[in-house]
């Protein structure tokens, strides 16, 4: 089993409200989003577009309900931007991070990504680094990891995400060989690996020394093989239903979280499945959620 006091679990608002697509949840307020979440069972969160922007005011509402910030996404476009403007933007986030007690930052390269382009197919259209170009993102991944842990006492995990330049295992497996394991950790995601046809247990396997967060989403392979015939764009696919909570699609976690509890892993473990609130109430699947890693973990 997992330890209790070194294994904690969140849930992410983009079930509530989705920060690319904002018209899904629109009507769902940060107060109800962060209360369902507490009455769900879950202790953490990650950031959403709703959150108020000043710490103050944010600790107040989650110290109420038993809730704390464990991380939050930063686009980054280390290849497409001045790294003194990337580094900037990142000094923000992490300072503000910090504020909050948080000790994770989710970096996700934006350069050329297609995942928020409503009208491209999310497979067929990423974009592909060249060697000068890992380099450059390598190089400053490396920079701003050694910044947060220096200076911020944060970890940088780093989100493979569809329709990026970090998306498959082949990808993966480069990103983790080209960074410093002492400033650099990958943020593991269950639904992404499987989206693009990766095996999620081998990934675990392969990095679970270097994980420092879990997101937990699920897959519906009926909706999945829908996207390919149809050349949904990622938004399309997300809107369709594509992804669901742990153990409501088609991922066998049981290994999963084995070589996880075998490796001692220690930090959050995150829900994070986008779906459509109309269709998707989020507060019914969070205590789904909640009940199938209770099962499953005893967490």
């Amino acid at each position: 089993m997992f330890n209790k006091e070194k294994v904690h679990l969140g849930i992410a608002p983009i079930a509530w409200t989705n920060d690319d697509m904002p018209d899904l949840g629109a009507e769902n307020t940060f107060e109800q989003c962060v209360s369902e979440m507490a009455l769900a069972g879950f202790t953490g969160c990650e950031v959403g577009n709703k959150y108020p922007k000043d710490p103050v005011v944010l600790k107040k509402a989650l110290d109420l309900r038993g809730m704390r910030i464990c991380n939050q996404w930063f686009s980054s476009f280390l290849l497409t931007k001045p790294f003194e403007e990337v580094e900037k933007d990142a000094r923000a986030q992490m300072a503000f991070l910090k504020a909050m007690g948080a000790k994770i930052i989710g970096f996700s390269e934006q350069s050329y990504s297609v995942q928020g382009q409503l009208t491209t197919p999310i497979f067929g259209h990423k974009y592909v680094m060249n060697d000068e170009e890992w380099k450059v993102l390598t190089d400053g991944l490396n920079r701003l990891g050694r910044i947060a842990k220096e200076e911020y006492g944060i970890s940088l995990t780093y989100h493979h995400h569809m329709g990026t330049v970090v998306q498959t295992a082949e990808e993966t497996d480069r990103l983790m060989e080209m960074t410093d394991p002492e400033y650099f950790s990958l943020l593991y995601d269950t639904g992404h690996f499987t989206f693009c046809g990766e095996d999620p247990l081998e990934m675990v396997k392969k990095h679970v020394k270097r994980i420092k967060h879990v997101h937990l989403k699920d897959v519906r392979p009926e909706v999945l093989e829908r996207v390919h015939a149809e050349n949904m764009s990622f938004l399309d696919a997300v809107r369709a239903g594509a992804f669901t909570v742990p153990g409501d699609g088609a991922i066998d976690y049981d290994p999963i979280f084995k070589v996880l509890e075998d490796a001692g892993y220690e930090g959050w473990m995150l829900v994070e499945a986008e779906q459509d609130p109309a269709k998707a109430n989020p507060l019914e699947y969070a205590i789904k959620a909640r009940k199938f890693i209770a099962e499953k973990t005893g967490l």
